[in-house]
């Protein structure tokens, strides 16, 4: 490992696909299912790569050229050694809902006051976790990592080279439920990251207005709440038409709002865990009330938009019965003219995915939306009177020839139904 280390201390950026390569840049030849990077390492080099780690031959040998057993574990491995020379907080996350919300927030609120890596996009599995490892530079202060599960045991792998030092599991919902084995399967995964903290003598943030998870942290000595149960902030929401508006207090500090750029009540949670993390490293709180209110949602995560003359929560990120219906009870209690609801089907949902869809079904119609449009998968298969398309193709096609206006509309979707391809025809 050492001698890998070194050159990559010389070349600190990885690259893992050569369409995306830069010159200077060190190739990992990932295989999968339908690929092998061996395949591509010669092209990586003639890119301007500054070396490769290969598990086949290619033949050609030299220092900047690694042969090892398998370049996915090496590329862990490596993460891991280079984690080893940072004494710095570790803060790893994971949950059902909004983690990457969370996420960002708590990123948002901690670089104010330190120099802060997080997770980019969505590299947060065995693959990116370690390019997000390998992308910490000498000067960090903090690192906050996404943790993303879909099994038992993921979690529990990811800490072996991550080794975080805190931890926040901000809930565990209906999703990936064909994975996890159902709703306890979801808490064990998930829970993994909390067994490591209590091996380890971590400190775990725990949201004190959920039972669950106080059950689940009852291992770990090193326990700070957030919440209005147990944590130090009481909080409550304002106004949500369509931003969220909190009231923050505690024994400090007068009573004083924050004005977020988030649509849903839902994000209230992740907004406490973002104010008690940052009171914890000893921010001060008009410096996180103003990060938070800064912080902008992107990549279809509750996103806020305008086209033409409609309004558009785009929530198409992903979806499971839980976030689907928050963002349903959301919008409907929205005060908002003519309310227009664009489902795309739920994944991963296994055995439970009828039950579950149907569930959707009877929300919908106890709420009596102005016009509701199912899209995809297991929608097809459960009882409704409403507009249906077999995939998003299908239905911009639909709304290109009978265009919504003057109406605001919740899109939302699980990530393979691409739900944000309508905005292509608003």
């Amino acid at each position: 490992m050492e001698p890998l280390y070194s050159f990559y201390l010389k070349h600190p950026f990885v690259q893992t696909d050569t369409r995306a390569l830069k010159e200077g840049e060190i190739f990992f030849a990932l295989k999968g299912p339908q690929f092998n990077g061996n395949l591509y390492a010669k092209t990586a080099l003639e890119k301007g790569a500054a070396g490769v780690v290969i598990d086949e031959p290619i033949g050609i040998e030299g220092d900047h050229i690694f042969l090892v057993e398998d370049v996915l574990r090496t590329l862990q491995a490596l993460a891991l050694h280079h984690r080893k020379q940072f004494s710095i907080p570790f803060i790893a996350i994971t949950g059902s809902n909004g983690k990457t919300t969370t996420k960002e927030l708590i990123h948002a609120v901690l670089s104010t006051t330190y120099k802060t890596y997080t997770t980019k996009g969505n590299l947060n599995n065995h693959i990116g976790i370690p390019l997000t490892l390998l992308a910490i530079k000498k000067d960090a202060e903090m690192a906050i990592i996404e943790m993303g599960a879909n099994h038992q045991k993921e979690i529990e792998s990811y800490c072996t080279y991550v080794r975080p030092t805190h931890g926040i599991i901000n809930n565990c919902g209906k999703a990936h439920l064909e994975g996890f084995g159902g709703v306890e399967g979801v808490r064990k995964g998930k829970g993994e990251l909390f067994d490591f903290l209590a091996e380890e003598n971590g400190i775990a943030f725990v949201n004190g207005d959920l039972d669950y998870l106080i059950t689940m942290s009852e291992k770990i000595n090193q326990k700070i709440y957030y919440g209005n149960t147990r944590g130090k902030y009481i909080s409550s929401i304002f106004q949500n038409d369509p931003f969220l508006v909190m009231e923050i207090q505690n024994e400090k500090i007068n009573t004083q709002k924050i004005f977020t750029q988030l649509v849903g009540a839902y994000n209230k949670p992740n907004v406490d865990a973002a104010i008690c993390i940052g009171d914890y490293f000893q921010i001060p709180f008009d410096k996180i009330r103003d990060a938070i209110e800064a912080y902008v949602p992107e990549n279809a995560r509750s996103q806020w938009m305008e086209k033409g003359d409609n309004a558009i929560i785009l929530d198409a990120y992903n979806a499971n019965p839980n976030s689907m219906q928050a963002a349903i009870e959301n919008f409907s209690k929205q005060n908002i003219p003519h309310k227009v609801v664009l489902l795309g089907a739920m994944m991963e949902l296994g055995s439970d995915s009828l039950a579950e869809h149907q569930m959707i079904i009877r929300q919908l119609q106890s709420l009596h939306f102005n016009h509701v449009i199912l899209v995809g998968g297991d929608f097809e298969k459960v009882d409704h009177p409403y507009t249906f398309f077999k995939n998003v193709e299908e239905a911009s096609k639909w709304l290109k020839n009978h265009p919504i206006k003057n109406s605001t509309l919740l899109i939302k979707g699980s990530r393979s139904m691409k739900m944000e391809k309508i905005l292509e025809v608003m």
